[in-house]
């Protein structure tokens, strides 16, 4: 590598050596793992600016044995966390510097699952959830500890959270498993919450539903979720909705469709016809001459904007229905009608074979 090599071009490289001739990976290869030791006490000095410069000015002798046999500085390779826990397990270590971990922690998220009526989700409504959830232990205020005590500090790591291991020619901070990197432990533990510092609770929470919510809709309740660890804060409850169809009404957005049938005469004619919507009929003017399939819109009688102003529209498709069957009467009416309509004016049906000419001339 050239001596003016930058840090990302000597971290590449050294990732490349490492994955190459990890021991882990050549078992029973101890050229492999000369080499592997090589590129690692190689990185310890090139990753740290005061070694790399004693090793411009002075060789190998300025840094003498640095990375062999006493360790090393594992903050150097908190990078590469990935080939480290994957043959070690000790990819938390480098993630976290070797920091020591707080008690306390933040609860988990909870999720649950309501039913609405199509009718619910488009004008809102206010409903109840049941969750069942931990809480924070009332006698130990979370600690875990029973009354009057507090945790001591951990024997096997002394405080520090991490105990160190040797393997083979590295020497590696770890997270002490006594204490789970927390530095202290409960001896004399809650007898309510057996020192975990939280009790599974069942409570029932008010949510209130938004107008103009949709299916698959999420709604947060900040805090409502599990409680945290050791007096940690809680998490977050979801609540997802799950809204039934209209049998009537099918929605996009915040429009509503729906169909309606319609005489021939009101069809012919023209019409005032009664619609019915979420909020009543509401008088709809078919104008004269309309075709089957023609859509209407009836503006401001959709859904409300969710957490916004306005709502969307209403769109009637009506449909023309012919009569099934005919007194006689009505047969006269329909021929005497078919009669003084022009032939001119009718629409002609075309062949198959007539489209055909007309497309190839």
């Amino acid at each position: 590598m050239a001596r003016g090599a930058s840090d990302q071009e000597i971290k590449s490289a050294y990732r490349k050596l490492a994955l190459q001739f990890h021991p882990d990976r050549n078992p029973n290869n101890p050229d492999a793992e000369e080499k592997f030791k090589e590129a690692s006490e190689a990185y310890a000095i090139l990753a740290d600016g005061e070694k790399r410069s004693m090793y411009d000015r002075f060789g190998h002798a300025g840094v003498g044995t640095a990375g062999a046999g006493g360790g090393f500085d594992a903050t150097v390779f908190q990078d590469f966390g990935d080939i480290f826990g994957e043959f070690f397990g000790f990819g938390d270590v480098f993630a976290q510097g070797g920091r020591r971990r707080s008690r306390t922690q933040r609860g988990a998220d909870l999720r649950e699952d309501i039913n609405l009526a199509f009718e619910e989700a488009v004008f809102g409504t206010e409903t109840t959830v049941t969750v069942r959830r931990h809480e924070s232990c009332e006698d130990c205020a979370g600690s875990g500890a029973a009354s009057g005590k507090t945790p001591v500090t951990c024997r096997s790591c002394a405080g520090r959270g991490q105990v160190r291991y040797q393997q083979g020619f590295f020497s590696i901070a770890r997270t002490c498993p006594a204490c789970q990197g927390t530095g202290s432990v409960i001896t004399d533990p809650c007898p309510k919450c057996k020192g975990e510092g939280r009790v599974l609770r069942q409570r029932t929470v008010d949510a209130k539903v938004p107008a103009g919510v949709e299916d698959g809709t999420r709604i947060r309740f900040s805090g409502l979720g599990e409680g945290g660890l050791h007096g940690g804060p809680a998490g977050d409850l979801y609540v997802v909705l799950h809204v039934k169809e209209h049998p009537f009404f099918e929605r996009e957005g915040n429009d509503l469709h729906c169909v309606i049938p319609i005489s021939f005469v009101q069809a012919a004619l023209g019409a005032e016809i009664a619609v019915p919507t979420l909020e009543g009929e509401q008088m709809l003017k078919v104008p004269e001459g309309t075709q089957s399939g023609t859509t209407l819109r009836i503006r401001g009688k959709g859904v409300p904007v969710l957490n916004g102003r306005g709502k969307g529209d209403l769109f009637v498709e009506v449909r023309v229905q012919t009569p099934g069957k005919l007194n006689k009467r009505q047969r006269e009416l329909l021929q005497e009608l078919e009669g003084s309509i022009h032939v001119e004016n009718r629409p002609q049906r075309r062949t198959l074979l007539g489209k055909v000419k007309d497309i190839f001339g």
